[in-house]
């Protein structure tokens, strides 16, 4: 989706602005799994549905931080970030991202 008049030359004028709202994804257990076997990170909390309905606050696992952070990627072209007369976007970072709610107000959980 592009928005109308948005272009390198004029991406000062959208800073504070919508751009677009992307669809809704849902993350299943088999995304976190797949997530969890790239990145060596099988923590119970995300990989262990039995042991985390018992033993976690949330009553099931959730998704790694990282991978909700990773999707930013497809959510910026689905909204157009990246105007269309650019050849290329990279990204250099990040600067103080934190994960500070694992719950539904601030996180991603299955």
């Amino acid at each position: 989706m592009m928005t109308d008049g948005y272009s390198f030359r004029t991406v000062p004028e959208f800073i504070g602005r919508t751009l677009g709202v992307t669809e809704w994804l849902a993350i299943d257990q088999a995304r976190i799994s797949q997530f969890a076997d790239c990145t060596d990170d099988q923590q119970w909390i995300h990989v262990d549905a039995e042991r985390a309905e018992r033993e976690s606050p949330l009553g099931s696992t959730i998704a790694h931080g990282y991978l909700t952070l990773s999707l930013l990627a497809r959510f910026t072209y689905e909204v157009g970030l990246v105007p269309a007369d650019v050849d290329q976007a990279l990204n250099y970072g990040l600067d103080r991202v934190r994960f500070i709610d694992p719950g539904e107000n601030g996180g991603a959980h299955s």
